[in-house]
């Protein structure tokens, strides 16, 4: 039996869960080793006692394993908690639960896409980190297979992303007026005034190499050969899509994408897929800006389809990398001799369609607001490394990385401003303290929220909890 599956109505803050998963009874002592001499006392060996429950939020039981698993994720991450981390990680659980009860409340959902790309990229990212590098030792640090890594991934990711969601919802509506800004700002002292950290701002010329004719014809006649197993019913899309297919995102779900609207789909993609009328007929192979597709049908909801797709990406040679570089280099001398500027030569060469436009001139999404600049943490990878010894006005060296859409290019950059950290002011930065505010204002009507919940909600502690230093009021009854 699932220790969580059964009546949280019988399970009590204290409780001890046995080998059979069944709830022994109340444990009132004040450590491991009193539930253990409980269970001596009640002719229960005490080596069969693999788990408690140690709160009761809601109906909602919040188990001793939580807490050791969050609190080893957080040693491992060098989280420093404020005082005693059992109780500073039991809240923290209890407040998610909080959250994830009114998500459901409030119909708020994560798609599978969402959560199928988002592991993704958390294991993409261990994965990246110089400690770990590839997939087997993320395993052997791990002690788990890359399944198990995904599935223990996902619930957790899901439940954030509920959380984020839930907490978005409360606080949509927060604005802050510039005379609250100042206001505010006037009222703190000179030393509590936020540092601005070092910002930049970028231009960039990108050539994507040349992907040989073979090549291209080596992943059309794939794709090919996979529409014709499909067809004659040797296999099914599904597990093709699972074993072949690029798009780490959806291949896990038998290249599935959810319903999704025809803004939301690379064009030629949306062109192809719209077209579609029977999921027994498969698209012809369909290049995108990812790579070369074939697509099925799934459903149709109003102007939203839902389909699987296998991506293959053609691999890009050695030599057309060193051929896009040395047409970066030449294009880099011209502009260092004047014969042209970067912004000009950003919008008749550049391949980047993102920025060609704008003189190469990077957008940062990632901020809360439309911006130009760039704290250096949020720049890519390869152009933080570019950057970073640039003086106002250079142009860097050709070099090679991955752009947003995964596929491989060559760029050369010009640091086009640089503004050093230093303490904010009113007048250059006003956006940043703005969001201060407005992150402060959030940050009040999300507490003030959890705070009236907890009042609302049944809490039921283990009594060594009752002295515990908590940030929320209402916990202990």
């Amino acid at each position: 039996m699932n220790i969580k599956k059964y009546s949280v109505a019988l399970l009590l803050a204290g409780t001890a869960i046995t080998m059979t998963g069944l709830p022994m009874g109340m444990i009132s002592g004040t450590s491991s080793l009193a539930a253990a001499d409980s269970a001596k006392k009640a002719d229960i060996n005490p080596s069969s006692i693999v788990d408690e429950v140690l709160w009761v939020v809601g109906d909602e039981p919040i188990l001793k394993s939580e807490v050791e698993v969050m609190k080893l994720q957080g040693e491992a991450e060098g989280v420093q908690w404020k005082g005693n981390p059992e109780t500073t990680i039991l809240e923290q659980i209890a407040v998610q639960k909080l959250f994830l009860h009114q998500a459901a409340l409030d119909s708020i959902e994560v798609t599978e896409t969402e959560v199928s790309q988002g592991v993704e990229q958390q294991i993409n990212y261990w994965i990246s980190l110089p400690q770990i590098g590839s997939k087997e030792k993320l395993e052997q640090y791990q002690r788990k297979s890359l399944a198990q890594i995904r599935q223990d991934l996902r619930d957790d990711f899901r439940n954030r992303q509920l959380v984020q969601r839930m907490q978005e919802s409360l606080v949509s509506d927060v604005k802050v007026s510039p005379a609250e800004v100042r206001e505010y700002f006037k009222k703190l002292p000179v030393d509590s005034i936020p540092m601005i950290p070092t910002t930049v701002e970028v231009q960039i010329i990108t050539q994507t190499p040349r992907v040989e004719q073979e090549e291209v014809n080596r992943i059309k006649t794939q794709l090919r050969e996979y529409t014709d197993r499909v067809t004659k019913g040797e296999t099914s899309f599904e597990a093709l899509a699972r074993f072949y297919s690029e798009d780490p995102g959806s291949a896990r779900l038998g290249g599935e994408l959810g319903y999704m609207g025809r803004g939301m789909l690379d064009p030629a993609f949306a062109a192809a897929a719209f077209n579609l009328t029977d999921p027994k007929r498969l698209s012809k192979v369909v290049e995108s800006e990812f790579g070369y597709h074939i697509i099925q049908l799934i459903d149709r909801r109003g102007d939203k389809i839902n389909c699987r797709h296998i991506l293959l990406k053609p691999k890009v040679s050695e030599e057309s990398v060193v051929a896009a570089k040395e047409r970066l280099d030449s294009i880099g001398n011209d502009i260092k001799a004047g014969k042209f500027t970067f912004d000009e030569a950003a919008g008749y060469l550049s391949d980047d369609k993102d920025t060609k436009n704008n003189h190469g001139l990077m957008a940062n999404s990632s901020a809360n607001s439309r911006t130009s600049k760039f704290n250096m943490k949020d720049l890519p990878t390869e152009i933080a490394r570019a950057v970073e010894g640039m003086q106002v006005g250079d142009v860097s060296e050709p070099f090679q990385m991955v752009n947003a859409k995964g596929k491989t290019v060559c760029a050369i950059v010009k640091l086009k401003s640089r503004v050093d950290e230093h303490r904010a002011t009113i007048t250059e930065d006003f956006q940043e303290m703005k969001n201060i505010v407005t992150a402060q204002r959030r940050q009040e009507i999300i507490h003030d929220w959890v705070v009236k919940k907890v009042k609302e909600t049944y809490v039921r502690m283990n009594p060594r909890y009752r002295n515990g230093d908590f940030e929320y009021e209402g916990w202990v009854r």
